[in-house]
């Protein structure tokens, strides 16, 4: 098999700080992987063997209940890591990672983790501010779920989204990964049929186009105005 290169992972966020020697050495005990839309890439509970950087593709986590319901928690995109159950202290993963589209991952064995942590101090901090933004985010739903309304919070999701993977069309802003209502209405803790009538709603306004597993932001500057709840005040 034809050797990785370091130009896969240099300039990469989580890789700031790391000389082009080290770079190569992380780099040469990587395997690429390419996962097909829908497969797993890991699952809830299950042994970490390995953690994950995303070079290509999104790839949608969830957390399974002890009813057997999953929820849509957040979305990777490219550059980012996961599966880094072992930055967590855990010999498991958290959740479940599918691929929301084709996609080419980068794979290190779990039992490297101590020894780049320590080799590459740079690393080791990048990886608890990824570690640090996603509990803030975590953080952040917590308190739209106790203080906003839903039309908020799904206006919130959308332009998250819109901010992590925008696509600029001559509709409007494509988020450029297949994205259901169901999954919105897990995103924002509400139902189904409340998603859809916001969204048919906000069509009829010219604020969004939306599809089978497609969503087009149009009006993205009044998704904000609603997000922040100023819709229809003076």
């Amino acid at each position: 098999m034809a050797s990785l290169d370091r130009s896969l992972i240099a300039g990469l966020s989580v890789f700031e700080g790391i000389a082009a020697a080290d770079l190569d050495r992380i780099i040469s005990q990587a395997r690429s992987i390419r996962i097909a839309r829908d497969q797993p890439v890991f699952e809830q509970e299950q042994e970490a063997h390995s953690f994950f950087l995303l070079l290509d593709g999104h790839v949608r986590v969830m957390k399974s209940t002890p009813d057997g319901h999953e929820v849509t928690v957040r979305y990777i995109s490219p550059g980012e890591l996961m599966g880094i159950a072992s930055a967590l202290g855990r010999t498991t993963y958290p959740a479940n990672a599918v691929a929301a589209v084709d996609c080419v991952v980068l794979a290190w064995p779990s039992h490297l983790w101590p020894t780049f942590a320590t080799s590459f101090p740079s690393f080791s901090a990048n990886t608890y501010k990824v570690i640090g933004s996603r509990l803030q985010d975590a953080h952040m739903r917590v308190i739209e779920m106790s203080t906003e309304q839903v039309g908020q919070r799904v206006a919130h999701a959308l332009l998250k989204l819109v901010k992590q993977s925008g696509k600029k069309t001559e509709e409007g802003i494509l988020i450029d990964f297949p994205i259901s209502r169901q999954d919105l209405a897990e995103m924002t803790g509400t139902t189904l049929h409340t998603v859809s009538r916001l969204l048919s709603a906000w069509e009829d306004q010219g604020l969004v186009k939306s599809g089978r597993q497609r969503v087009v932001v149009v009006e993205p500057h009044h998704l904000l105005v609603i997000a922040e709840g100023r819709a229809g005040k003076s």
